[in-house]
């Protein structure tokens, strides 16, 4: 068989069917989110949680301690980013805006926030044993910074989540989990066309920019 395919379908030759379907299920909603976050849909939230919502117990049976962490937050984001969508339309409309100081400021403390728990949970469970562990605290940490700017719809969250998806194709190739590899090269594609979606709506109403 070539060479890639037994890499990508190696790890899944143990998993369980159940497994298997969850994880399917689950990259299924998370491409469903992304798609409707670019387009301003405020479905992205519910078809997150679902996906989030399955990834905490997937990470759980993979020991994917970082992994487990960041989808318990975003799926309290989600449901954040739900209630500021929903009553920022009934009220006064969240916009598309660009991030100012104060928010570049917010989502550094996230970031830093988010790396220094990471670290102390993978201590606490005896990791480090890995180089995706190490890479985990990272990936985490923009992840966390990426999700509150698009909760609150600033444009960057875009960016933050470009740069993630980057680094998180390769990693989840090599901790088994394929078909989420594959989910994130549909990630990337899709945060690209939602930078450029995002930045047309921003350019056609300047006063939130």
């Amino acid at each position: 068989m070539n060479p890639i395919f037994d890499f990508f379908l190696e790890p899944y030759r143990t998993a369980t069917a159940l497994n298997i379907s969850i994880e399917i299920i689950a990259v299924i909603f998370g491409i469903a989110s992304v798609w409707y976050a670019q387009k301003e849909n405020i479905l992205v939230f519910p078809t997150g949680i679902i996906s989030t919502i399955l990834f905490v117990y997937l990470c759980y049976i993979f020991t994917l301690y970082g992994d487990l962490t960041i989808n318990i937050y975003y799926t309290l984001m989600s449901i954040y980013g739900w209630y500021m969508w929903r009553y920022s339309d009934d009220v006064n409309q969240l916009a598309i805006s660009k991030s100012s100081l104060k928010d570049w400021t917010k989502a550094g403390l996230i970031f830093l926030t988010t790396v220094i728990f990471v670290i102390c949970v993978y201590l606490y469970f005896n990791r480090f044993d890995r180089i995706t562990d190490y890479i985990d605290t990272l990936t985490t940490g923009i992840f966390f910074a990426g999700m509150w700017l698009m909760a609150n719809k600033k444009i960057e969250n875009w960016i933050l989540w470009i740069v993630a998806d980057l680094i998180s194709i390769p990693l989840y190739f090599v901790k088994g989990l394929g078909f989420t590899g594959v989910q994130f090269i549909i990630f990337l594609i899709l945060a690209i066309q939602g930078y450029n979606a995002w930045k047309k709506s921003l350019n056609k109403n300047p006063q939130t920019a």
